[in-house]
């Protein structure tokens, strides 16, 4: 792990020497960028991956003053790639610095300790989002008309803040990809990391794409604090058993969460877009107010719940079965029966290892009975 003090150093550019040693080779390669600002001939350059590109400033009235917005484009690459060093840096310092330190205090199993540190990471990054997201959402008035989800589309121009939280997202959940390598993951764990790695970058990076940040936003805010209500209790779990409160709790916003997203999908969708007036299909106008991308995308959200809520309900079942074979074994809790010891004396039979028979009789009684 990144920062980690090894008495014994591993072949250079081995598997384990860059898996040990990764977070500091990626803090070197983004410290790089950052001497490039110090240059004029590699500023420009350097901008391109630290701040955010495509800034517009419009003049809404005479008498306002101007707003600065901002708009999608290639170089919005370098800046996710940049964001995803950074990710990858906060990765190791909360691995090594808060949930190692918590490991070394509850001795998991190595099951254990894998769930333990996937669910401290990412509940660290729920936690952060759901904060950010809701700021915005209260600073925009977003939540205040359901119609500004689809009124004015194409949505091509967004504040900063908007922007960054799109750029941060997507180089997040990209950062997850490689840490699959660098973490160690077990091989059974990495197919299922590796679906919602892939439809959380499929999804976000589609919103952001398509113009329909303003969706994307309000569905991600409430899927995320369902989120991290999940993780935050299977923490809460692994320290004490006895803490599955929070799991209650969380499975009755997750259903929420879920009827939540399909209802405002397909409003957006169904009814909103298609009424909208500007209709039609332009890469430079950034409109994909088409019947073909809108139905693609409801399709997408709508297998994607599907999905999800399949294996929520195979958790609870799960759930279920496990409690009620803790329930059944506690009953069935058998305390030993001591047997009485028979020592009826039973025909042509023994007791203590004493044959007694009343037929059996000694020479001299046979000898008188005889005469």
């Amino acid at each position: 792990m990144g920062f980690r003090k090894k008495n014994k150093s591993p072949p250079v550019l081995s598997h384990e020497f860059v898996i040990q040693n990764h977070a500091d080779m990626v803090s070197c390669l983004a410290m790089i960028i950052l001497l490039g600002l110090m240059f004029e001939v590699t500023a420009k350059f350097a901008i391109m991956f630290i701040t955010v590109q495509y800034n517009v400033t419009q003049v809404p009235d005479e008498k306002s003053e101007p707003v600065n917005l901002y708009q999608y484009g290639p170089k919005d690459v370098a800046t996710v790639f940049f964001y995803l060093l950074i990710a990858v840096i906060l990765h190791a310092l909360i691995q090594e610095y808060i949930l190692d330190k918590i490991n070394r205090r509850l001795h998991l199993s190595k099951t254990k300790h894998s769930k333990f540190n996937e669910s401290g990471q990412l509940a660290a990054f729920y936690l952060f989002s759901f904060i950010w997201g809701c700021s915005i959402l209260t600073a925009e008035e977003f939540a205040s008309n359901p119609t500004f989800l689809w009124e004015g589309y194409p949505h091509t121009n967004m504040v900063f803040q908007v922007k960054f939280f799109y750029i941060c997202q997507i180089a997040y959940w990209l950062h997850a990809l490689p840490e699959l390598y660098f973490q160690k993951v077990r091989k059974e764990d990495i197919p299922r990391q590796l679906y919602y790695i892939c439809l959380y970058v499929v999804h976000i990076t589609g919103a952001y794409i398509l113009n329909l940040h303003r969706l994307g936003l309000v569905l991600l805010v409430p899927h995320y604090l369902v989120e991290l209500l999940f993780h935050a209790s299977r923490l809460f779990y692994f320290s004490d058993e006895n803490k599955q409160k929070g799991f209650t709790l969380w499975a009755l916003l997750f259903v929420i969460a879920r009827l939540l997203t399909l209802t405002l999908s397909v409003l957006t969708f169904g009814f909103g877009l298609p009424r909208t007036e500007n209709q039609g299909f332009s890469l430079g106008d950034g409109n994909f107010n088409v019947l073909t991308i809108r139905m693609t995308c409801l399709a997408a959200i709508c297998l994607t719940q599907a999905w999800m809520m399949w294996k929520f309900i195979n958790f609870q079942l799960k759930k279920w079965r496990e409690h009620s074979q803790n329930q059944a074994s506690k009953k069935k809790t058998v305390s030993p029966k001591s047997k009485p010891h028979k020592r009826e004396t039973t025909r042509g039979g023994a007791a203590n290892g004493v044959v007694k028979s009343e037929d059996k009789m000694s020479p001299r009684a046979r000898k008188s009975k005889a005469s």
